[in-house]
């Protein structure tokens, strides 16, 4: 492996990346001996203080160890994972604390959130490329690959929830926010006839894939049911007696139920209440709020797979309902 410096980071980080993607690569083994800081410092023609830097920063991450503060030698050989997520929420915590647990203690996870920003995604991703045995990575748009992947050893590089693209033979386990959609509100049919009108609460700003709204749209037609699309709920947001309502965002769902209670009206007797993706507190706030999405367990549990047992995996979960009393 070669080491061309550049302005994008410290020297010193650079050398450590430079030592870690060696060890990775595995042209350094567990116990093999590193060159002192001399040599490299000859070599790269860096300060003895830049290479001491390096090798503090690897020993504290117990990549490497020393005897007596010289002879440094690779002390571990660690699994480093790359966890590109989107943003932050519940649901998210679900997929990572399950590919925690699933994950034998050698490996360590590096959790990032590039909130939906193509800057930072790239970023990460070229500041990343070549330094972690896997990668677990949220494409930060549904319907468009970012070029940036091809940086990535296909092999080690698993794309997780968005995937309404051409994947290119790539791994990865993915929902489908369109006909996914449409069929799990075909199954609670019968009970969404009983309501007067349906509405999806869509907030415009919000990065779910605006193909739902189509398909939402394309099921209440094809039944003939009264239905909206609704951006947001307001102050000036008048909670229908007997509608039912599809929610997004958890601000807005807290909304919805603070705005019910105001008016005397409660989730499940009085309107109906549908939350996108299932977080563990939906069964135990209210009487139990009902949920549509896929299993983050299983997709944490399906990406541990993939990373200890290095099998290549092509799925799209099943959108399903959790029913509960909210409608």
């Amino acid at each position: 492996m070669k080491l061309e410096f550049n302005n994008r980071n410290t020297k010193v980080q650079q050398l450590t990346d430079f030592i870690q993607k060696s060890i990775a690569a595995r042209e350094l083994k567990v116990g093999d001996k590193l060159p002192s800081i001399n040599q490299l410092s000859n070599r790269f023609h860096l300060s003895r203080d830049t290479v001491f830097k390096a090798f503090t920063d690897l020993k504290s991450r117990g990549i490497v160890d020393s005897i007596h503060g010289k002879n440094y030698h690779v002390a571990s050989h660690n699994k480093n994972i790359l966890l590109l997520l989107d943003e932050y929420t519940p649901f998210k915590e679900v997929l990572y604390n399950t590919l925690r647990d699933r994950l034998p203690s050698y490996y360590d996870i590096d959790l990032w959130f590039h909130q939906y920003n193509e800057h930072l995604f790239n970023q990460i991703i070229n500041n990343s490329a070549g330094m972690y045995n896997r990668y677990l990575v949220m494409n930060y748009h549904n319907e468009k690959f970012s070029e940036e992947l091809v940086k990535i050893d296909q092999k080690k590089l698993l794309l997780l929830d968005f995937g309404k693209f051409e994947k290119n033979g790539y791994s990865y386990v993915c929902q489908d926010f369109d006909t996914a959609l449409y069929n799990a509100l075909e199954t609670i049919k019968i009970r969404l006839k009983k309501y007067r009108k349906l509405f999806f609460v869509f907030n415009k700003h919000h990065k779910h894939p605006q193909s739902s709204k189509e398909y939402f749209s394309k099921f209440c037609i094809e039944n003939n049911l009264p239905f909206d699309i609704i951006d947001e709920i307001t102050e000036r947001t008048i909670i229908l007696e007997n509608a039912f309502y599809l929610v997004i965002k958890q601000e807005d769902l807290v909304k919805i139920i603070k705005k019910g209670k105001s008016e005397q009206l409660k989730s499940g007797k009085d309107y109906g209440l549908l939350a996108y993706n299932e977080t563990p507190f939906y069964e135990v706030i209210e009487n139990g709020i009902a949920s549509i999405g896929v299993n983050w367990e299983k997709m944490g549990t399906l990406a541990a797979d993939f990373v200890v047992k290095e099998d290549p995996v092509k799925i799209f979960l099943p959108t399903e309902i959790i029913l509960r009393d909210s409608f």
